[in-house]
């Protein structure tokens, strides 16, 4: 069952009625359909003109949903290329991020059902995000500014059937991952996450070309910064596991991030061993250490506090703390594989 504040509803109508109307995007809406992001069947997500799809490298694991990324750019705008941070988006952006679950990952032509849209759309002051939950029909998704519990239900790539209850953050929780130096920030919408080949073709390289995308002149995709597809099979257990982290972690661990009083930092560029977890005592002891005394123990997974949070699905305990319900097992083997070979 859906929990949700309809009292609120009235309310954000309200608001939505005394937007300028020429604030066609910067203006949230009652409904995802009426930002006409997408052509047809608004279910089919097949994207107008100006809405670009992407993907990334090492995807944020969200309780295994399966996500379709589109970034809106208004007529004449571009995307301002950065080697070390996010992107930097033009006003009247939109990042859209819809989640979804197929009815049978093992036989995707089954079918699928999106949960959830989030929007950030860039305004003058900053960014603003908005949830929209869909409907069970599939017709559309309507603003929910509090946030939602859903029952989620179908069967994984090994034919297992999974259910639980999926949580839809409310604004408040948005702020709570994206965030550098005290500054809502974009996840994934890094040279690390975007520099991908898809069908052939650097995205990157080719968001340039087609004037989405303002790059150096001396840009070349080989020696951007890249991250690996974590559950690649030819690469090695650090590669694996450092992008890993990159992708899941370390927008709040990072010195700038909201745990940066954790001294654990695990973004890509992290080198110091004793930074990273290794050999590291918690900042702070608790029943989130699990009784364990460093963030990774070298050779012995089984004794560091990283697997033991990653592990857990106890609210007070778990990382990441938000966007999540259930455990990564493949994210949880790779990094147990990695702690397990190191010297």
């Amino acid at each position: 069952m859906r929990k949700s504040h309809l009292f609120f509803i009235p309310f954000v109508a309200l608001l939505l009625a005394l937007s300028p109307k020429d604030e066609i995007i910067l203006a949230p809406k009652m409904h995802l359909s009426e930002y006409g992001f997408f052509n047809g069947n608004i279910a089919d997500l097949k994207p107008i003109e100006r809405v670009l799809p992407y993907e990334v490298n090492a995807p944020l694991f969200s309780d295994y949903a399966e996500k379709a990324r589109f970034i809106y750019l208004p007529e004449g705008k571009m995307l301002q290329y950065d080697a070390n941070r996010a992107f930097s988006f033009p006003v009247g952006a939109v990042i859209i991020k819809n989640f979804f679950y197929y009815n049978d990952a093992s036989k995707i032509d089954q079918g699928r059902k999106i949960i959830e849209t989030r929007l950030l759309i860039k305004e003058e002051k900053g960014w603003k995000a908005l949830e929209y939950i869909w409907n069970n029909e599939q017709t559309d998704a309507h603003l929910e500014v509090t946030g939602a519990t859903l029952a989620v239900e179908w069967m994984d790539k090994n034919h297992k059937k999974r259910k639980f209850e999926y949580i839809a953050p409310n604004q408040n929780q948005c702020k709570g991952c994206h965030s550098f130096d005290g500054q809502f920030t974009p996840l994934g919408t890094t040279a690390r996450q975007l520099n991908k080949e898809i069908d052939g073709v650097n995205q990157l390289a080719q968001w340039a070309k087609s004037g989405w995308l303002q790059v150096p002149d001396d840009f070349n995709p080989e020696k951007a910064p890249k991250l690996a597809n974590y559950l690649a099979k030819e690469i090695s257990a650090e590669v694996a596991a450092r992008s890993y982290l990159e992708g899941n972690c370390s927008h709040c661990h990072n010195p700038n991030g909201p745990a940066s009083t954790s001294g654990m930092f695990l973004g890509m560029e992290e080198n110091n061993p004793e930074r990273l977890g290794i050999g590291k005592p918690p900042v702070a002891a608790g029943r989130g250490s699990g009784d364990r005394k460093y963030g990774i123990v070298p050779g012995k997974p089984e004794q560091s506090i990283l697997v033991y949070r990653m592990e857990s699905n106890d609210p007070g305990i778990r990382m990441p703390e938000l966007g999540r319900q259930t455990a990564h097992e493949e994210g949880i083997a790779l990094i147990k594989n990695w702690i397990s070979q190191m010297k």
